[in-house]
C-alpha cells in the first residue's frame, strides 16, 4: 500500500494529470481484466505452483463469445456462459493432469497456453479481430456507471461496515475459542480507514461518470475469493496445502481435488477477465493471447504479495498489485515513455518484488519459520 501511494505521489508531481477524475476513472477501468486473471493466479501460488495459460484462455474466451454470438448469432447471455465453461473445462483439463496423472503445473500449462492460443487464432480465422455490438452486454460491461451519488456513496458506506462487522465477529469468535484476537481499537482503525479511502474514491470518481459497474464487479469478485479462502473449509484446505503438501494430506485434505478444483478457479477468472479484456475492446483478438496479459497478471500477483512459493498470499494482494502495474503504466503514458522502457520498468519491479519475497522467507527461515 505504501509502494502504491509513493507511486501515485511521484507521477502526480511529474503530471498534475494523473490523479485527475477522468485517469483516475479509466485506472479503475483497465485494472479488471488483468485483476479477475490475477485473482485466480493467486489461487494457484497459494499451492505453490503455476498457470501459463491464463492469457491464452482470456483470449480463448473473448474468440468463443465472439464466434458464437457474432458469427452464429447466438444470445450473448447464452454465448457469455459457454465463453466461461470453456474457461473452466480447460483448467480442469490442466488441473487432472497435473493432479491425477502428475503431469508438472509448468509443463501442462505452457502446453495449454499454445494449444488454447491455437484455438483462438482458429476461431479468429483470417481477421485479426472480431467487432461485437458496442450497446451489447459484454461491452457495455466497462461502459457502464453509477452516477446516483445515493448510489454510490451507499456502496462506499456498505463496504467498511461490512468489513467492521464481519471482522468483529472473527474476533469474538478467535476470543470463544482462547485464540489470539486482533485488539478491537486496530479493527475500528481499520475499519475507518478503509471508509476514508472508499468515500475518496467515490468522490473522485463522480466527478467524472460515476463508479464504473466493472469495477464494483471486481471487487465484490476479490471480497467473495477472500471470504471462500478465509471462512471456508474449502479455503483453508487450499491454505493448507500451500503450507506443505504431506502435512496437509495427513491432516485429511483431498489433495488431488483441491488442486484439480484451484486449476478450475484459475481457468474461470481468466475467461472472465478475458469477457472484460474484450468489452474493454469492443472485439474478440490477438491481443490477450500475446503474452503481455499473462505477465502482467503474474505480476500483479505477486507485486501485491503473493508468494511464488506457495503458502502466502489472498486476492487483495491481486487488487494491490494490479493497481501497482496498471498505475506505472498509465503514469509512464502520460509521461510520453516508450513502451520498451515501460517493458523494463514492469520487469523491474516484478523482480524487486520477487527478491524481496525470497529475503523474506530467508529470514522467516533463519528464525525457525516454514
Amino acid at each position: 500500500m505504501l509502494a502504491l501511494v509513493v507511486t501515485w505521489t511521484i507521477f502526480q508531481i511529474l503530471d498534475p494529470n494523473f490523479l485527475s477524475p477522468r485517469n483516475l476513472s479509466v485506472l479503475s477501468v483497465d485494472i479488471v481484466g488483468t485483476g479477475m486473471i490475477a485473482v485466480g493466479i493467486v489461487f494457484v501460488l497459494l499451492i505453490g505452483e503455476i498457470d501459463l495459460s491464463v492469457g491464452s484462455l482470456a483470449g480463448l474466451a473473448g474468440a468463443v463469445f465472439a464466434a458464437l454470438n457474432v458469427n452464429l448469432g447466438m444470445p450473448e447471455w447464452l454465448a457469455v456462459i459457454i465463453a466461461v465453461l470453456c474457461g473452466a473445462a480447460a483448467g480442469a483439463v490442466h488441473g487432472f493432469s497435473f493432479a491425477r496423472i502428475g503431469v508438472p503445473a509448468f509443463v501442462v500449462t505452457l502446453a495449454g497456453l499454445l494449444a488454447w492460443n491455437g484455438v483462438m487464432l482458429y476461431l479468429l480465422g483470417t481477421e485479426t479481430a472480431i467487432n461485437f455490438s458496442e450497446t451489447g452486454l459484454v461491452a457495455t460491461l466497462t461502459s457502464r456507471y453509477f452516477s446516483a451519488s445515493a448510489v454510490t456513496y451507499g456502496l462506499a458506506t456498505l463496504a467498511p461496515v461490512a468489513c467492521l462487522l464481519a471482522s468483529l465477529r472473527e474476533r469474538r469468535r478467535r476470543e470463544a475459542a482462547g485464540m489470539p484476537c486482533r485488539p478491537v481499537g486496530g479493527i475500528w482503525a481499520r475499519a475507518v480507514l478503509l471508509a476514508i479511502v472508499a468515500f475518496a474514491a467515490v468522490l473522485v470518481l463522480n466527478r467524472f461518470e460515476g463508479l464504473p459497474l466493472a469495477l464494483l464487479i471486481f471487487l465484490a469478485v476479490v471480497v467473495a475469493s477472500d471470504l471462500f479462502l478465509r471462512r471456508t473449509p474449502y479455503g483453508r484446505q487450499i491454505l493448507a496445502l500451500g503450507g506443505g503438501v504431506e502435512a496437509a494430506r495427513r491432516s485429511g485434505v483431498d489433495v488431488t481435488r483441491v488442486r484439480t478444483a484451484v486449476f478450475v478457479v484459475s481457468g474461470t477468472l481468466a475467461a472472465v477477465g478475458g469477457l472484460f479484456v474484450a468489452s474493454r475492446l469492443t472485439s474478440a483478438s490477438q491481443v490477450p493471447g500475446s503474452g503481455m496479459l499473462l505477465i502482467n497478471a503474474i505480476a500483479a500477483a505477486v507485486v501485491g504479495g503473493t508468494s511464488l512459493f506457495g503458502g502466502r498470499g489472498s486476492p487483495w494482494s491481486a487488487l494491490l498489485g494490479v493497481l501497482m502495474i496498471q498505475s506505472i503504466a498509465s503514469g509512464m503514458a502520460l509521461l510520453g515513455v516508450e513502451p520498451p522502457v515501460q517493458f523494463m520498468v514492469t520487469g523491474g519491479v516484478l523482480y524487486a518484488a520477487v527478491v524481496l519475497d525470497s529475503l523474506a522467507r530467508r529470514a522467516a527461515r533463519a528464525r525457525g519459520g516454514p
